[in-house]
């Protein structure tokens, strides 16, 4: 990568829950401006850790970024709150979507728009979103709570992107959605990428989906970035093959097999 054109830097952190938990052991890894970064791993690699360090949720489950640091365009921000982070073009759509169920799926939309005050901006975006996800214009008085997986995913995207982003945090956007949803869905945020250039940070289990859709990825175990590469490259890479993609050629190896593998980790190399 060019590290002129990284506009998110993180460096070497570490993150531990209630005091004694390390979840994060030196996590680093750059998003390029106007990029599309996955970060990828099985359930517990320390995926949505690494987002929410990002965007400083920690706080409200006992975490804390203890080591290292996290730059915005050359500029620390581990300490900011939330809303600072948002104010400056960083916004996360949280795993689980998290629509208000007792809202219309117009009024989840537009408190994402709480920290602007321009009604003709936020009438602009409101219309905008419904440019991108036209189902969402269909269902706009519909409470979320009556609507499917994908629309509440498409709402969620939606709602980030009243803030007017530069940079989005997607964690698990797949989850839960039949797989032509989340083909949909991949398809509108390369769409936003292009066209509105929005920068993404992906974390995400669906390795080749992600990878399909993305220019650069890393690969989370344990708390530990193990691997990263042009994303093409992954997608030929025979251990992320047999690994992460499910598509290891021969006999299936048992469990034992598989921990006893010796993967080209990073820190072995």
């Amino acid at each position: 990568m060019n590290d002129s054109n990284i506009i998110l830097n993180v460096n070497g952190i570490e993150v531990i829950y209630n005091h004694v938990i390390l979840v994060l052991k030196g996590v680093s890894l750059q998003v390029p401006e106007r990029g599309i970064v996955a970060l990828l791993g099985g359930n517990g690699a320390g995926k949505t850790t690494t987002l929410r360090a990002i965007s400083n949720l920690l706080q409200g489950e006992r975490g804390a970024v203890t080591k290292g640091s996290i730059e915005l365009r050359g500029e620390r921000i581990e300490n900011l709150s939330p809303a600072d982070l948002v104010n400056r073009g960083v916004v996360q759509v949280m795993e689980g979507r998290h629509c208000f169920a007792h809202l219309t799926i117009e009024e989840n939309l537009l408190t994402g728009s709480y920290t602007r005050t321009d009604k003709g901006e936020i009438a602009a975006n409101l219309e905008k979103v419904y440019n991108y996800f036209p189902r969402l214009k269909t269902r706009r008085t519909s409470q979320a709570a009556y609507t499917s997986g994908g629309e509440q995913q498409m709402c969620a995207i939606g709602r980030a992107l009243m803030s007017n982003p530069s940079v989005m945090l997607l964690d698990e956007p797949s989850m839960g959605l039949a797989p032509q949803i989340v083909e949909e869905v991949f398809n509108i945020v390369k769409d936003l990428n292009e066209k509105e250039k929005v920068t993404f940070l992906i974390a995400e289990q669906n390795t080749n989906m992600a990878l399909k859709y993305s220019d650069y990825g890393y690969i989370m175990e344990s708390g530990r970035i193990v691997m990263d590469g042009v994303a093409e490259d992954l997608r030929t890479n025979e251990d992320v093959k047999e690994f992460y993609l499910g598509m290891g050629g021969g006999e299936r190896k048992s469990f034992k097999d598989v921990k006893s593998y010796k993967r080209r980790k990073r820190w072995l190399a």
